[in-house]
């Protein structure tokens, strides 16, 4: 048997086909979750630290920071208060990262918790490490160190879908088929969607398949659609996931086997919308635009995916800020909060979708604060991404020679009326299908697998 791995920015699922029939991976009662993984961990002995050169360096980088920041507030920097905080954070960071070091498999894959889950038992713990997104950090210029953390992080994932696959089939499962996107979120342009292939091929054998291959994931939901028509017509994929937004122009449905002409990408999706949504809702609770806090501190704080913005945002000091915004920032840099943040971001974005209005409690920075959100700030915060998905559309328009067919929408973020209208008015000759959101993807790499399977055993 090979598996169809949709390993998502936001979510992550998987399926196989049992007697011609999709059938997914059921992760407890849920067929797909989040991507996210909570490790608890012990704490190293602290007395094994000892400044070496490279921490030194970092000691210095820190102190110039926080000299930059004081000298901002109008404050006077003290360099040997500077000093001692650069470093207690060096040193926090070093027993971070020697507990990041490589035990061994079974026993972290044993204690790590996924999905919603894994958030709740973050909050619940207080402590340990919390890890969203991993995709979205598989294309950035990485050190060593970094490399081997996220390469680990992605070998966890894709050990839990494999051997909660091999446990509901009653087979161990060792192919399969994994999704990838057109293009990945980057730093280094090209050389990070290698990158990204060479982890995630890394991952997957370290997890415990003997082979992995790859397809994009606007061919995989055109090899969806394919099987549900009889009739062959041209038509173009428009898959809108939480990190890329992925289009293919592909021939489909009829006995052939569908053909992909040709596939576009961007690095945009739902999570830039997310990130623009706190900022302009969220933050303003935390005097962004009203303090001289600078804005970046707020960016840091809503990046969740980032655990290198993350770690710089619990870095800094906010005693001087006016109150109350500096009490509600320093609850926000208390462990677990960026992520409520983050989570009530999502719920927010997904009511606009829907409502005129949302408003939610925010306990957890400070008793009786809540936010109270327009349905017009969700589109005004969408607006610079809908914008660039505007400009990928009428690219993808001007590249084909006749409009298809259908338009074939699918994705988690393909449940947004703004999304639907812009890619309908891309395309007004075309009718527009609607796909399964969440599962549209791994429902065709389902598909894909199999076929490959069954060419590789005649």
């Amino acid at each position: 048997m090979k598996l169809g791995i949709d390993f998502g920015t936001s979510n992550s699922a998987a399926a196989a086909i049992v007697d011609g029939q999709v059938v997914p991976v059921r992760f407890g009662e849920a067929l797909q979750f989040r991507t996210t993984v909570y490790f608890p961990e012990t704490m190293r002995d602290p007395d094994d630290f000892s400044l070496t050169p490279a921490l030194e360096y970092e000691v210095e980088r820190l102190i110039d920071s926080g000299r930059r920041d004081a000298l901002a507030a109008g404050r006077t920097p003290n360099n040997d208060s500077l000093r001692r905080d650069a470093i207690r954070i060096v040193r926090r960071q070093w027993m971070e990262e020697q507990v990041r070091e490589p035990r061994t498999s079974a026993a972290l894959l044993q204690n790590a918790v996924y999905g919603d889950e894994a958030l709740d038992a973050y909050f619940l713990e207080g402590e340990g490490s919390l890890v969203q997104s991993p995709k979205s950090m598989l294309g950035y210029n990485l050190h060593p160190r970094a490399r081997q953390t996220i390469t680990g992080i992605a070998t966890h994932v894709l050990e839990h879908i494999r051997l909660t696959a091999s446990r509901q089939f009653d087979i161990n499962i060792r192919y399969a088929t994994l999704g990838r996107p057109v293009q990945f979120r980057s730093s280094i342009g090209e050389a990070g969607n290698a990158q990204a292939l060479e982890i995630l091929q890394t991952a997957a054998i370290a997890a415990g398949f003997d082979n992995v291959d790859f397809l994009e994931e606007p061919a995989a939901a055109a090899m969806h659609y394919h099987v549900s028509h009889d009739s062959r017509h041209d038509t173009v994929v428009v898959d809108i996931g939480g990190g890329t937004t992925d289009i293919a122009h592909a021939s489909v449905g009829g006995s052939a086997a569908p053909q992909v002409h040709r596939a576009w990408g961007i690095a945009r999706g739902g999570t830039d919308i997310d990130l623009a949504l706190s900022l302009a809702a969220y933050m303003p609770l935390f005097g962004r635009g009203i303090t001289r806090v600078p804005t970046h501190h707020y960016v840091e704080a809503a990046m969740v995916q980032d655990m290198t913005r993350q770690r710089e945002f619990r870095l800094h000091k906010y005693q001087d800020v006016p109150a109350p915004f500096d009490k509600r920032l320093q609850a926000l840099q208390d462990t677990g909060n960026t992520a409520r943040l983050y989570r009530g971001v999502e719920a927010c974005k997904i009511a606009l979708s829907e409502l005129d209005r949302h408003q939610a409690a925010l306990d957890f920075i400070e008793r009786g604060l809540g936010v109270d959100v327009q349905a017009d700030a969700l589109v005004a915060s969408a607006s610079s991404y809908l914008g660039e998905l505007a400009g990928l559309l009428a690219q993808v328009r001007a590249d084909m020679a006749a409009a298809p067919a259908t338009v074939f929408l699918t994705g988690g973020m393909s449940r947004a009326g703004y999304i639907r209208e812009t890619v309908a008015a891309a395309f007004p000759e075309s009718r527009l299908v609607h796909g399964d959101p969440s599962f549209g993807v791994v429902q065709g790499l389902a598909w894909a697998a199999a076929q490959a399977a069954r060419s590789s055993d005649d």
